[in-house]
Protein backbone atom coordinates (compact mmCIF):
# COMPACT_ATOMS: atom_id res chain seq x y z
CA UNK A 1 0.00 0.00 0.00
CA UNK A 2 1.52 3.51 -0.85
CA UNK A 3 2.36 6.08 1.61
CA UNK A 4 0.46 9.26 1.79
CA UNK A 5 2.79 12.16 2.94
CA UNK A 6 1.33 15.65 3.03
CA UNK A 7 3.16 18.89 3.90
CA UNK A 8 0.81 21.50 5.74
CA UNK A 9 0.72 25.27 4.67
CA UNK A 10 -0.73 27.97 2.86
CA UNK A 11 -1.40 28.44 -1.00
CA UNK A 12 0.47 31.65 -2.64
CA UNK A 13 3.72 33.32 -2.56
CA UNK A 14 2.98 35.77 0.00
CA UNK A 15 2.95 32.60 2.51
CA UNK A 16 5.78 30.88 1.20
CA UNK A 17 8.33 32.01 3.86
CA UNK A 18 6.07 31.73 7.07
CA UNK A 19 6.50 29.34 9.98
CA UNK A 20 2.76 28.20 8.90
CA UNK A 21 4.27 26.58 6.09
CA UNK A 22 7.13 24.82 7.37
CA UNK A 23 5.05 21.13 6.25
CA UNK A 24 5.99 22.76 2.73
CA UNK A 25 9.26 23.71 3.06
CA UNK A 26 9.97 20.04 4.24
CA UNK A 27 8.00 18.51 1.82
CA UNK A 28 9.57 20.37 -1.12
CA UNK A 29 12.77 19.22 0.26
CA UNK A 30 11.83 15.95 0.42
CA UNK A 31 10.94 15.39 -3.21
CA UNK A 32 13.90 17.46 -4.27
CA UNK A 33 16.35 15.44 -2.44
CA UNK A 34 14.86 12.26 -4.09
CA UNK A 35 14.73 13.74 -7.53
CA UNK A 36 10.86 12.94 -7.33
CA UNK A 37 8.51 14.41 -10.65
CA UNK A 38 7.61 17.61 -10.59
CA UNK A 39 3.73 18.94 -8.90
CA UNK A 40 1.15 18.18 -11.07
CA UNK A 41 -1.94 20.36 -9.66
CA UNK A 42 -5.50 18.60 -9.21
CA UNK A 43 -7.83 21.61 -9.16
CA UNK A 44 -11.01 19.86 -9.02
CA UNK A 45 -9.49 19.18 -5.30
CA UNK A 46 -6.73 22.18 -4.87
CA UNK A 47 -3.56 19.67 -4.32
CA UNK A 48 0.18 19.02 -5.86
CA UNK A 49 1.06 15.72 -6.06
CA UNK A 50 4.32 14.07 -6.70
CA UNK A 51 4.39 10.37 -7.47
CA UNK A 52 7.48 7.97 -7.04
CA UNK A 53 9.14 5.72 -4.91
CA UNK A 54 11.55 6.14 -2.17
CA UNK A 55 13.72 3.07 0.23
CA UNK A 56 11.29 0.59 -2.21
CA UNK A 57 8.07 2.12 -0.60
CA UNK A 58 5.36 3.71 -3.08
CA UNK A 59 4.67 7.10 -2.12
CA UNK A 60 2.51 10.27 -3.32
CA UNK A 61 3.56 13.43 -2.07
CA UNK A 62 0.66 15.92 -1.20
CA UNK A 63 0.92 19.71 -1.20
CA UNK A 64 -2.74 21.10 -0.22
CA UNK A 65 -3.63 23.63 -1.95
CA UNK A 66 -6.55 25.08 0.06
CA UNK A 67 -5.56 26.91 2.99
CA UNK A 68 -4.31 25.49 5.88
CA UNK A 69 -8.14 25.14 8.13
CA UNK A 70 -8.94 23.13 4.76
CA UNK A 71 -6.14 20.91 4.31
CA UNK A 72 -7.85 17.86 4.95
CA UNK A 73 -10.31 18.44 2.16
CA UNK A 74 -7.48 18.08 -0.22
CA UNK A 75 -5.95 15.24 1.84
CA UNK A 76 -8.98 13.18 2.31
CA UNK A 77 -9.73 11.72 -1.20
CA UNK A 78 -6.25 10.34 -1.39
CA UNK A 79 -7.14 8.05 2.16
CA UNK A 80 -9.89 5.67 1.41
CA UNK A 81 -9.78 3.02 4.43
CA UNK A 82 -8.07 2.91 7.75
CA UNK A 83 -5.68 1.03 6.82
CA UNK A 84 -4.40 4.35 4.31
CA UNK A 85 -4.66 6.54 7.11
CA UNK A 86 -2.64 4.36 9.15
CA UNK A 87 0.72 5.07 6.22
CA UNK A 88 -0.23 8.54 5.49
CA UNK A 89 2.39 11.04 7.06
CA UNK A 90 1.48 14.76 7.72
CA UNK A 91 4.10 17.49 8.06
CA UNK A 92 3.68 20.74 9.60
CA UNK A 93 4.88 23.47 12.17
CA UNK A 94 4.51 22.80 16.16
CA UNK A 95 4.50 25.66 17.97
CA UNK A 96 4.39 23.94 21.42
CA UNK A 97 8.43 22.94 20.03
CA UNK A 98 11.69 24.73 19.63
CA UNK A 99 13.10 25.78 16.42
CA UNK A 100 15.51 22.44 15.52
CA UNK A 101 13.78 20.23 17.10
CA UNK A 102 11.82 17.41 15.05
CA UNK A 103 9.38 14.27 16.51
CA UNK A 104 7.02 11.43 15.13
CA UNK A 105 3.87 10.82 16.77
CA UNK A 106 0.85 9.07 15.78
CA UNK A 107 -2.73 9.12 17.06
CA UNK A 108 -2.83 11.63 18.88
CA UNK A 109 -4.23 14.74 19.47
CA UNK A 110 -4.57 17.63 17.54
CA UNK A 111 -2.71 20.33 20.03
CA UNK A 112 -5.27 23.08 18.47
CA UNK A 113 -3.54 22.58 15.34
CA UNK A 114 -6.33 24.30 12.54
CA UNK A 115 -4.40 22.27 9.99
CA UNK A 116 -3.85 18.86 11.64
CA UNK A 117 -7.89 19.32 13.16
CA UNK A 118 -8.74 19.37 9.18
CA UNK A 119 -6.93 16.89 8.36
CA UNK A 120 -8.27 14.22 11.20
CA UNK A 121 -11.83 15.45 10.73
CA UNK A 122 -11.69 14.04 7.01
CA UNK A 123 -9.48 11.33 7.65
CA UNK A 124 -12.65 10.51 10.74
CA UNK A 125 -9.34 9.21 12.47
CA UNK A 126 -6.43 10.65 14.51
CA UNK A 127 -4.25 7.12 13.47
CA UNK A 128 -1.80 8.37 11.31
CA UNK A 129 1.39 9.69 12.02
CA UNK A 130 2.40 13.50 12.44
CA UNK A 131 5.92 14.56 11.75
CA UNK A 132 5.72 17.50 13.95
CA UNK A 133 8.52 20.36 13.43
CA UNK A 134 8.82 22.68 15.95
CA UNK A 135 8.87 26.61 14.68
CA UNK A 136 9.25 28.63 18.72
CA UNK A 137 11.91 30.12 20.36
CA UNK A 138 14.26 28.20 22.92
CA UNK A 139 14.53 29.18 26.17
CA UNK A 140 17.51 28.97 28.39
CA UNK A 141 15.89 25.80 29.55
CA UNK A 142 15.69 24.25 25.82
CA UNK A 143 11.75 24.61 25.84
CA UNK A 144 9.31 25.84 23.87
CA UNK A 145 8.71 30.25 24.58
CA UNK A 146 5.72 30.43 22.43
CA UNK A 147 3.78 33.64 21.98
CA UNK A 148 0.80 34.16 24.65
CA UNK A 149 -2.75 34.72 23.37
CA UNK A 150 -4.71 33.49 20.42
CA UNK A 151 -3.79 36.83 17.85
CA UNK A 152 -0.38 36.49 19.06
CA UNK A 153 0.27 33.37 17.92
CA UNK A 154 -1.63 33.28 14.48
CA UNK A 155 0.93 36.77 14.03
CA UNK A 156 3.76 34.54 15.31
CA UNK A 157 2.98 31.41 12.64
CA UNK A 158 1.23 34.08 9.71
CA UNK A 159 5.51 36.02 10.08
CA UNK A 160 8.21 35.35 7.54
CA UNK A 161 11.36 32.93 9.46
CA UNK A 162 13.75 35.52 10.13
CA UNK A 163 17.48 35.10 7.67
CA UNK A 164 18.88 32.56 10.46
CA UNK A 165 16.00 31.03 11.19
CA UNK A 166 15.37 30.30 7.36
CA UNK A 167 19.35 28.90 7.66
CA UNK A 168 18.17 26.46 10.54
CA UNK A 169 15.37 25.37 8.69
CA UNK A 170 17.42 24.25 6.10
CA UNK A 171 19.09 22.14 8.35
CA UNK A 172 16.21 20.96 9.71
CA UNK A 173 14.71 20.32 6.07
CA UNK A 174 17.75 17.59 5.72
CA UNK A 175 17.03 16.13 9.24
CA UNK A 176 13.52 15.86 7.98
CA UNK A 177 14.12 14.33 5.10
CA UNK A 178 15.95 11.49 6.80
CA UNK A 179 12.72 10.99 9.44
CA UNK A 180 10.96 9.99 6.57
CA UNK A 181 13.16 8.41 4.92
CA UNK A 182 13.42 6.14 7.87
CA UNK A 183 9.67 5.54 8.24
CA UNK A 184 9.22 4.43 5.11
CA UNK A 185 12.22 1.61 4.98
CA UNK A 186 11.94 0.70 9.08
CA UNK A 187 8.20 1.77 10.26
CA UNK A 188 7.18 4.73 12.06
CA UNK A 189 7.85 2.96 15.11
CA UNK A 190 11.46 2.56 15.00
CA UNK A 191 11.77 5.81 13.05
CA UNK A 192 10.26 7.85 16.71
CA UNK A 193 12.57 5.95 18.47
CA UNK A 194 15.95 7.28 16.25
CA UNK A 195 14.48 10.64 15.62
CA UNK A 196 12.65 11.71 19.27
CA UNK A 197 15.88 10.67 21.13
CA UNK A 198 17.46 13.72 19.63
Amino acid sequence: MTYIIAGLGNPGEEYAGTRHNTGRIMIEHFRSAFELPDWKEDKKIKVLVSKGKVADENITLLEPNNFMNNSGKSIAPFVKSKKAAEKTIVIYDDIDLPLGVLRISYNRGTGGHNGLGSVAKALKTKEFIRLRVGVSKMTSKGVAKKPAGEEAVLKFLLGNFKKDEMEEIKKIAKRATEALRLILAEGYEKAMGEVNRG
